[in-house]
């Protein structure tokens, strides 16, 4: 697949980056061109609408995860650790890219919500051919939403909510052997 001009990727950012900070409210075009760094026009040049920008983000966010995904099929530690370790996210890119659509979410795009649950359903088939039954793959599921979830919180809170690299690991192989 070819790279994306430099200059949509940094408008798509920009707009990222405002979702992600100040809500879907925020992320008007104006707002994304300037934080951007480039004129409405140039805006415009790759999204005609913000409805543009949206898919953009979400097609940003399938190909993240198509990736990930990849990195989860082929991880010497399996589907299931690998997908519940890299539930403790820090500021890399898919992770930005699951919030913006999140926010996206959170302001009522139809679009956004289905692609999270898409998401979501994608990373439960790869999984699914690892565990045992269907409560064993909720269960993995859960424990990765709750990761993520507490990941979110650990960021500015007082106390640690996420596990250290050793409770992880314990974790880890909890979860595999009640899925196994």
């Amino acid at each position: 697949m070819p790279r994306p001009p430099l200059a949509r990727e940094k408008v798509l950012d920009a707009f990222e980056a405002i979702l992600i900070d100040e809500g879907e409210r925020a992320a008007t075009l104006e707002a994304t061109a300037k934080a951007a760094g480039v004129s409405k026009g140039g805006l415009l040049y790759h999204f005609r609408s913000k409805d543009d920008l949206e898919a953009g983000l979400l097609e940003r966010l399938d190909h993240l995860t198509t990736l990930d995904l990849e990195r989860m099929r082929t991880a010497d530690e399996g589907p299931v650790a690998y997908y519940v370790r890299t539930s403790v996210m820090e500021d890399d890119a898919l992770d930005r890219a699951l919030i913006a659509t999140t926010r996206l979410a959170q302001g009522g795009s139809t679009a956004a919500s289905d692609m999270l649950r898409e998401t979501r359903r994608r990373w439960a088939e790869t999984i699914r051919p690892h565990v045992r039954d269907t409560a064993s793959l909720d269960l993995v599921m859960l424990v990765s939403d709750g990761l993520y979830f507490n990941n979110s919180l650990d960021v500015h809170g007082p106390e640690r909510l996420v596990p250290r690299s050793d409770e992880l690991a314990d974790l880890i192989a909890l979860v595999l052997r009640a899925t196994a």
